[in-house]
């Protein structure tokens, strides 16, 4: 509303400037200020009859090319002109032979002026049909295809508004072309993540259901195979629960449904609660989880279930991929400089192939094509670990890092005061 109101208003003081300019000259040029005003107001009473009579002749010719409204619209103020110089010369402001003198010049004048605005109207009309063009062949490409830098845009310099005209088309183009491959790569993970997901679910649930069978069918009795096949069992529930509180906790990502309740947090006791959860598997295959917090402990504002997820995930990333006997390390830090806080998890997976790095954390992403059964997870907790730190307004990324993989975890980190540690630097749990 404020953009066409403050055109009006210019339009106003425009119209009032004007004969106000033209009274202030014809006195200094020696007329009489009544003579002045008279001219004046016979001139502006010329101009508006020659306005209404364009504007007649435009609302008729409005479907004809834009060359020829040009050159009517150009023709207006010489029109204005001859009706000014007849009026003032009947009323004997000049002679006649001044107003023959002056016809002649508005009829050169008026001759070279229509033919610069036919010119015009042509130039316009060619850009606006090389627009009209764009636009047509836009709608007519098949999905994911895009202008060529360039391609439809008006010949030579253009009027400006038509060359913007066609830079934000190709830009829109360029757009759609974008959100098209986005949603072609969003529709193929989602059905490598249906395959997967089912794969992962059948594989558990087969092994249940049949250790189930074997034990109802007393296929097995001994105390020790039966306390086995419990373990089983659970551990594979386990996995089914992991997996059916991934795909919840992705679905409110993609939805938008996080509700976090941020407050200072400690990263120390954050990492010592994810160590301590982890501990089991990692001891289970012979890998030590090793802490290193700077002192004083950075505090950053975040929510602790989230944070602690995102945390525990990679950390069951780096068990996962980590050999036997190897050290995994989790160090937290504060960059004052930077104003951030961060957290990486180093792992001795080998590394990552360079080509994968920028798709470790897209949806389903393996490493490898090849799927062995209970390598754990359908790859949902690196997706998962980037939606929730994305929702603490920070960064995550990964980068090979002596034998193995380097995940940062980067949160934004107000001024808190820091919590003093333990002398205890690095805990080796």
């Amino acid at each position: 509303m404020t953009a066409p109101r403050t055109k009006r208003w210019g339009l106003v003081a425009l119209a009032v400037a004007g004969p106000t300019a033209a009274a202030l000259v014809a006195v200094a040029g020696g007329i009489p200020a009544g003579e002045a005003v008279q001219l004046v107001v016979q001139s502006c009473l010329g101009a508006a009859v020659t306005g209404l009579i364009i504007s007649g002749v435009l609302f008729v010719l409005r479907r004809r090319p834009i060359g020829v409204q040009v050159a009517v619209a150009a023709f207006a103020p010489v029109l204005a002109v001859a009706l000014g110089a007849g009026w003032a010369a009947s009323q004997m402001f000049i002679t006649s032979h001044d107003l023959w003198v002056l016809w002649v010049v508005l009829l050169g004048a008026g001759t070279v002026g229509l033919v610069v605005a036919l010119l015009l109207g042509r130039r316009v009309a060619e850009a606006s049909a090389s627009v009209g063009e764009m636009a047509r062949r836009l709608g007519e490409r098949g999905p994911g295809t895009t202008l060529a830098p360039g391609e439809g845009r008006p010949a030579g310099a253009g009027p400006h508004e038509l060359v913007a005209l066609a830079a934000q088309l190709e830009q829109t183009s360029a757009r759609l072309a974008d959100a098209q491959a986005q949603a072609a790569a969003m529709e193929r993970s989602r059905r490598e993540l249906v395959s997967w997901v089912s794969h992962d679910l059948r594989t558990p649930l087969a092994g249940i259901r049949a250790m189930v069978e074997a034990l109802e069918d007393r296929v097995v009795d001994d105390p020790e195979t039966v306390a086995r096949y419990h373990r089983t069992m659970r551990r594979e529930a386990d996995r089914l629960a992991g997996l059916v509180d991934d795909l919840f906790e992705l679905s409110r990502i993609h939805a938008g449904l996080l509700a976090l309740e941020l407050r200072p947090v400690a990263l120390d006791e954050l990492i010592a609660d994810a160590i301590a959860g982890a501990s089991i598997a990692a001891r289970a295959k012979g890998i030590t989880l090793a802490e290193q917090v700077d002192d004083p402990a950075p505090v950053v504002q975040l929510s602790t279930p989230e944070m602690a997820r995102v945390v525990r995930n990679l950390l069951d990333n780096a068990i996962r991929h980590t050999p036997e006997g190897e050290v995994v390390v989790v160090h937290a830090a504060l960059d004052p400089v930077a104003g951030r806080a961060e957290v990486w998890v180093q792992d001795g997976c080998g590394g990552i192939p360079e080509g994968d790095l920028g798709q470790v954390f897209e949806l389903a992403y393996r490493g490898d094509a090849a799927r062995t059964p209970g390598d754990g997870g359908a790859g949902l907790g690196l997706t998962v670990a980037r939606g929730l730190v994305e929702a603490h307004h920070g960064r995550i990324s990964v980068r090979n890092e002596g034998e193995g993989c380097r995940f940062t975890v980067s949160l934004p980190c107000p001024s808190l005061p820091a919590r003093s540690r333990t002398p205890v630097d690095e805990e080796v749990r």
